[in-house]
């Protein structure tokens, strides 16, 4: 059976990100989705398996020195702040270990390289990741074609606009973990995506500040971020 994926979505467990896990599935639902991976910021997920007829897949991103790292098909995972290191225990505990949006802040490849052996796969479309290098996806995907990883997809998602412009569509036995995790690992899936508004990314850093109690200042430098995201767009 074909099954959609969207690989890299927040919930509100993240500083940044504003759904409950039963938001998430009913959109995911909505938007012809049968699985989303829960992929919140060095924290795993350990919710229930399944939601309004999606399946959730355990997942966290790992904030490394190196950049972030997705650990998809884990529950529990301590993050090493090394990528190869935390890239090691996701896979001794089952899961797949995937570089998440790699040219979203960088334009060099090589950099990367010493990184290949750890991966599992490269997140090749990310909705968020085209906003600061406008060839942040393709980048991506020529990476992991040029280093023989499989492709992988998501929308990075925190607010419920986001969910599903980024997806993989695989071909797999059955909607369940192990079948969706051996899919992907083939290489075989079909990516397709969209890209995010920059306004959607101040609004979920509208909601960091509200969650932390940012200060006055902070307040100020979003304001500003907020205004040249709302430009970015109007000129798009």
């Amino acid at each position: 059976m074909k099954l959609s994926l969207d690989l890299h979505v927040h919930s509100n467990r993240s500083p940044d990100g504003r759904m409950g896990v039963e938001e998430i599935t009913k959109i995911a639902r909505e938007r012809g989705l049968d699985a989303v991976a829960i992929c919140d910021h060095d924290l795993p997920y350990t919710g229930p398996a399944q939601c309004n007829g999606v399946l959730l897949i355990p997942g966290v991103e790992v904030s490394t020195t190196q950049g972030h790292l997705l650990g998809l098909f884990v529950e529990h995972v301590s993050g090493s702040r090394d990528l190869p290191a935390s890239a090691a225990e996701i896979r001794e505990k089952g899961g797949l270990a995937v570089l998440a949006h790699p040219f979203q802040h960088r334009r060099e490849v090589e950099p990367l390289l010493p990184l290949v052996p750890s991966l599992d796969g490269v997140e090749v479309w990310n909705s968020r990741a085209n906003r600061k290098n406008p060839r942040a996806n393709q980048m991506a995907a020529d990476f992991a074609q040029a280093q023989g990883l499989p492709p992988f997809a998501g929308s990075d998602a925190h607010l419920p606009q986001e969910i599903g412009n980024g997806r993989i569509l695989v071909e797999a036995q059955a909607c369940t973990l192990p079948a969706l995790r051996g899919a992907l690992l083939e290489g075989k899936g079909q990516v397709s995506g969209r890209d995010g508004r920059a306004l959607w990314v101040a609004r979920s850093q509208y909601t960091k500040l509200k969650k932390t109690n940012g200060s006055l200042v902070r307040y100020g430098k979003w304001a500003a971020f907020a205004v040249r995201c709302a430009w970015r767009d109007f000129v798009k």
